[in-house]
């Protein structure tokens, strides 16, 4: 019997892309261009020979016999149903403990001999199934990976799991597509529903009302800094969080027909593809979980978390809306901005008549005058009532999303409840002004009568990106105000535009909300990639640098000049001052020598010029920004594949930090526990084995 298999429905087709990269060369391999592909291996019979070389090159493993498929059919005796006992049930379970009593330090000394083979056996990634062990195996020369499982149980390996290969009596192989790693989540949760190996979201779990959101760009890169912060708190955190589809591909079979939309970006004055950051959702799923596998962060039983960000609903979204379902079958966070739909003209494209019932509004009302208190006096019923009139069409269109999520979850994973469950946060903070309590309670009030559970909303509270709240009384009394509403539906607040803000801004955000709260971040993120690369000693490094700082000029230059219009000018010259200030030069009252001053700018990350155009060079073609092409990933990989150990080093200590900064600050963590990782992480003067080329 094959596998259940995943039609395209529920799991995207990688043959496409996965050959785009083949014929990208090296440049284009998941070493030096990890997460583009949701699969993470493009050469299966390659490593296929290479695990059969090693295993066959030692007395520690059992020699390989014949390369065979390890087919689903059923041996003598076995039986149709997960719970009926097998004939020779005990002799099978007491082999396979022999097997597993062994596995880990034989698998370990086969593949210890490094300097005749590329392959890293990765002992701490052990993820214990029902019918077996299996581990995780990387060739370090090209960043190919596949499974190795151990089992006697040859017909549950084949049904379980995809295209394997049996090397001997215990030891099969798997690729590690995206297919399989769906599948892995079924039987890892199958054997143990406490399974944090994957993104979860556990109800007892801090992550359900508490968290940073870390906006991981730089994906391999960046990972391992944030699952080791994590282990040395000893604190659960959304490791992994980007914005769909602005920042990531939702589907790489439109990015190679093209058939990506854009993004209006005012400060060039122009749009910019999305996914400009150039990996997939689900190769960010995929390999986030690789990471953690690998630092054996799932061994401490501690919960992680993964945000499919900004989950635009309604307007030009609706008919991509299942391509978006299926990217984030893995996400175990999902931000639903429903921005797009309100701001849609009446009578425009995407806009639908939709009436509020009368009982409806009714039954909204009633759940607001159950919490509402001294803090609510503001929340009029016909205010409320006007709000819901105006929201209504993008809340259903909001239920019928949410309705897709469940349904994809119950068809990829229908033996674990634990596995289908994930936060939801409501995102408002996209639309203009400051939000009210009235409409603040009138959403959360019509997701609890629509049966959707929220556990974070994110209202308007007039951040500006990477920009510090100008008056921390003007932001306590904000915070105050939408938390009075947000608490009584037991909701925590979400902080959206998080990076960037000062210290006594986030110690504000975690005081009043009692640490009910998370921080979304992410440019802060490319910013200490820069600030890495600024420090490092390498030339090589330096060069980086330099080249990508004047990148951002020229891009500032245009704006500057008036070729993207007026308001990008503005912004550019905000940014232009900001940057004069901060090197100690005198701010222009005009624009007249701009482009002059901006010459006289020395290559730095704190200058504000390069912090807010800097993303668009990880993926900047020689004429295109955005650049989805061979040319576009080949300047990618020149993150992954150039940059030198020590370069790595200070970017691993500078994610660190500032991690632990937001935790202390905000409250999540103490101040004596995160002094004390603090001075193990400037003990480090290497990086962790995952880290390393």
């Amino acid at each position: 019997m094959p596998p259940p298999s995943f039609n395209d429905d529920v799991c995207i087709s990688t043959a496409a892309i996965n050959q785009f990269l083949r014929d990208g060369g090296e440049k284009l391999n998941l070493k030096n261009n990890p997460c583009i592909s949701p699969d993470f291996c493009l050469h299966f019979d390659d490593m296929v020979e290479k695990v059969k070389a090693v295993l066959a090159s030692t007395a520690n493993v059992t020699p390989p016999s014949t390369s065979a498929v390890a087919t689903g059919e059923k041996g003598e005796g076995e039986g149709e149903g997960e719970g009926e006992k097998k004939e020779g049930q005990a002799e099978v379970v007491q082999v396979l403990s022999a097997v597993r009593k062994l596995e880990t330090s034989s698998l370990a000394r086969a593949f210890s001999v490094s300097d005749q083979h590329d392959l890293r056996f990765y002992s701490s990634s052990k993820l214990p199934l029902v019918f077996g062990d299996a581990y995780l195996i990387e060739d370090v020369s090209s960043g190919d990976c596949c499974w190795l499982v151990t089992s006697v149980e040859k017909g549950e390996v084949g049904r379980r799991l995809e295209d394997v290969v049996q090397l001997g009596p215990v030891v099969f192989v798997f690729p590690t597509s995206f297919s399989n790693i769906l599948r892995l989540k079924s039987e890892g949760f199958r054997f143990n529903s406490r399974c944090t190996a994957f993104p979860s979201a556990f109800r007892d779990s801090s992550l359900a009302y508490a968290s940073i959101g870390v906006g991981a760009r730089f994906t391999t890169l960046h990972w391992p800094a944030v699952f080791w912060t994590m282990s040395s708190l000893g604190l659960s955190l959304t490791a992994n969080q980007n914005s769909i589809p602005r920042e990531l591909v939702y589907d790489v079979n439109a990015m190679l027909d093209g058939r990506l939309g854009n993004i209006r970006f005012p400060f060039l004055g122009s749009d910019i593809p999305e996914g400009h950051q150039g990996q997939s959702v689900e190769g960010m799923a995929h390999g986030s979980i690789l990471t953690c596998m690998k630092m054996g962060f799932h061994q401490l039983g501690l919960p992680w978390g993964f945000n499919a960000d900004h989950q635009p609903v309604g307007g030009q979204y609706d008919e991509r809306e299942d391509a978006l379902v299926r990217g984030c079958s893995l996400a175990s966070y999902i931000t639903f901005d429903i921005s797009h739909e309100l701001l849609v003209k009446e009578g425009g494209e995407g806009s639908e008549k939709v009436e509020m019932g009368e009982e409806f509004f009714e039954k909204v009302w009633k759940e607001i005058e159950e919490k509402k208190g001294e803090a609510e006096k503001g929340v009029e019923r016909d205010e409320v009532k006007k709000v819901l009139a105006g929201v209504y069409p993008a809340l259903i269109k909001m239920k019928k999303r949410d309705e897709k999520y469940k349904k994809i979850r119950q068809t990829l994973f229908p033996r674990s409840l634990e596995a289908q469950k994930y936060y939801r946060e409501l995102s408002v903070d996209e639309l203009p002004g400051l939000t009210s309590n009235a409409t603040l309670a009138a959403l959360l009030a019509a997701c609890s009568v629509m049966g959707m559970e929220i556990h974070f909303v994110a209202p308007a509270f007039g951040f500006q990106k990477n920009f510090p709240f100008h008056d921390n009384q003007v932001l306590r009394e904000r915070v105050e105000k939408s938390y009075a509403v947000a608490s009584k539906f037991g909701v925590s607040i979400g902080f959206h535009s998080g990076s960037g803000k000062s210290e006594e801004n986030y110690r504000v955000c975690g005081e009043v909300t009692g640490s009910h709260l998370e921080i979304k971040t992410s440019g802060r993120y490319t910013y200490e990639m820069g600030a890495a690369l600024a420090r490092s000693t390498s030339p090589s490094d330096q060069a980086l640098f330099n080249e990508w700082f004047a990148f951002t000029l020229t891009l500032a230059r245009h704006a500057l000049e008036g070729k993207n219009g007026e308001g990008a000018r503005d912004l550019a010259m905000q940014f232009l001052n900001h940057s004069l200030e901060n090197q100690g030069l005198a701010p222009l009252s005009n624009e007249d020598n701009a482009v002059e001053a901006l010459a006289k700018l020395k290559p730095s990350p704190d200058a504000m010029i390069w912090f807010e155009f800097n993303f668009l060079f990880v993926l900047a073609g020689k004429t295109k920004l955005g650049d989805h092409s061979v040319e576009g990933y080949e300047q990618r990989a020149r993150f992954y594949g150039g940059i030198s150990e020590e370069g790595r080093l200070h970017f691993f200590k500078n994610i660190s930090n500032y991690i632990l900064f937001l935790c202390e600050t905000t409250g999540l963590a103490a101040k004596d526990k995160v002094d004390r990782v603090r001075a193990e992480l400037e003990l480090l003067s290497s990086l962790p084995e995952v880290c390393q080329k």
